[in-house]
């Protein structure tokens, strides 16, 4: 908006009161001069000095009705011109110029949205903004615009928010905007300017967004324990189970992506030891005669919190089993292994899961010397109808008998596999054909008695 545009308004309003005085004075003139009851414009003398009197005012009046019709006019071109010099700026900007109101429906929307987000304005305007960004990290920008010193005043700039493109992708943005009091009878609301940010910026938000993610899951122990049973092959009864992670989020990301993101900021061993905490708390109510297969990384096995926490749970060392993934890899086993030696000495039993799916498994294997070996499904899956696969399941059941370990088949989900793996000799198994995880105790109290889920291999 111009600066004087007030001094302009107060100009238009004395020409407009000059203006009225001179047509009143004229038609007041004008009609005297016409009606004359008294004749006293008779005289051609009077008539030619009262002209003046009369015509000026009436030349004056037009003057000021065309200057003030052509100040109009200029200023609907000026107007004109401002209206399409904002157009041409917001169609050309980098940045996203957006409203919305007080629910959060956008009621504006420039059309930098469609490079940005992959949003047509048209498809945004009218919509909830939660099609572009997910409501806890909506409800997390509006806690820092909270947060800014002045944001009840002269409104926030610098807010870093990830909001979701039209494919899937995050995009991350540096939010500018103020609040929009309720006026004239229109709803209150925000409005504002959002750019993207450099991709140093953007990871460094990342980080920060992946590390309270992480922090908001321990410190509000959003995750669950689901047991998924493992049964001896020779009379399907359920000798332990497995504690799988199960993630209260509104993304429904799976444990994985969970544990990846936790190792991505250094936040691996807090996630490991808060979904052990977790499990060994839920296995109070299992059946006290199965052992408890707990995930956990190498590296987490090092804290110098794991013997505290173990030795203080409900479950004795002797039914728990700490059984190492794959996620890091172990540049040196001799710190693992003292870490280990007291623990194992008092009962501790130590699993090395998904053998045989890469090199860094059997790595494990040939220096931890575990009590269990599970191989992995890949070499489990479609083992009756695969000689390669039989012979190697073959050579790991020696193998396994060589060093006193016993295997695990992980992964059988059809009775011809069931068939195949207990003809060569394996003991003990897991897989959906066995029993699914859950997180229900009611569930669980089902293992207390002898049970085979399915037809043993000589009833095949």
């Amino acid at each position: 908006m111009r600066g004087n545009e007030p001094g302009k308004s107060r100009v238009r309003d004395v020409l407009l009161g000059v203006l009225t005085v001179q047509v009143v004075f004229a038609l007041t003139a004008g009609a005297a001069l016409i009606l004359d009851p008294a004749g006293m414009f008779d005289h051609p003398v009077t008539r030619v000095l009262a002209a003046p009197f009369i015509l000026t005012p009436i030349v004056v009046a037009c003057l000021l009705v065309l200057r003030f019709h052509r100040g109009h006019v200029l200023e609907r071109h000026r107007a004109r011109g401002d209206a399409r010099l904002m157009d041409t700026v917001l169609a050309t900007s980098h940045e996203w110029v957006w409203a919305v109101d007080d629910e959060g429906v956008f009621t504006f929307c420039s059309p930098a949205s469609a490079a940005l987000l992959g949003f047509l304005p048209s498809e945004l305007v009218g919509r909830h903004c939660s099609l572009v960004i997910n409501l806890k990290d909506l409800g997390r920008a509006r806690g820092d615009v909270k947060s800014f010193p002045q944001a009840g005043a002269g409104g926030w700039s610098g807010i870093l928010v990830r909001c979701r493109h039209r494919n899937g992708n995050a995009v991350w943005m540096d939010v500018s905007g103020t609040a929009r009091l309720p006026q004239d009878g229109q709803r209150g609301g925000f409005e504002g300017t959002s750019r993207s940010v450099p991709h140093e910026t953007a990871q460094e938000a990342m980080a920060a967004h992946r590390s309270a993610r992480i922090t908001e899951i321990i410190d509000g122990r959003l995750l669950l324990t689901a047991f998924q049973p493992i049964r001896g092959l020779d009379c399907g009864d359920v000798i332990g189970v497995e504690a799988l992670s199960r993630f209260v989020s509104d993304d429904g990301a799976g444990p994985e992506h969970w544990f990846s993101e936790a190792d991505a900021v250094g936040l691996a061993a807090e996630l490991d030891i808060a979904a052990l905490q977790s499990a060994l708390a839920a296995a109070k109510q299992l059946p006290p005669h199965i052992y408890v297969a707990l995930n956990i990384s190498p590296g987490t096995c090092l804290d110098w919190r794991l013997p505290a926490i173990l030795e203080a749970s409900c479950v004795p060392l002797h039914r728990i089993v700490l059984e190492l993934t794959e996620r890091l890899e172990v540049s040196e086993y001799g710190p693992l292994i003292a870490a280990l030696a007291p623990l194992r000495a008092r009962g501790l039993r130590i699993a090395v899961d998904d053998a045989g799916s890469g090199f860094a498994s059997m790595r494990h294997v040939l220096h931890l010397r575990p009590d269990i070996i599970k191989l992995d499904r890949s070499l489990i899956a479609g083992i009756n109808d695969d000689q390669g696969q039989r012979a190697l399941g073959a050579a790991m059941v020696e193998f396994a008998s060589q060093i006193g370990a016993t295997l695990v088949a992980e992964g059988i989900e059809s009775p011809a596999d069931l068939v195949a793996v207990t003809g060569i000799g394996m003991t003990a198994g897991q897989g959906y054909l066995l029993g699914r995880p859950s997180v229900h105790p009611r569930d669980w109290a089902e293992w207390h008695s002898t049970s085979r889920p399915n037809q043993s291999p000589a009833e095949s």
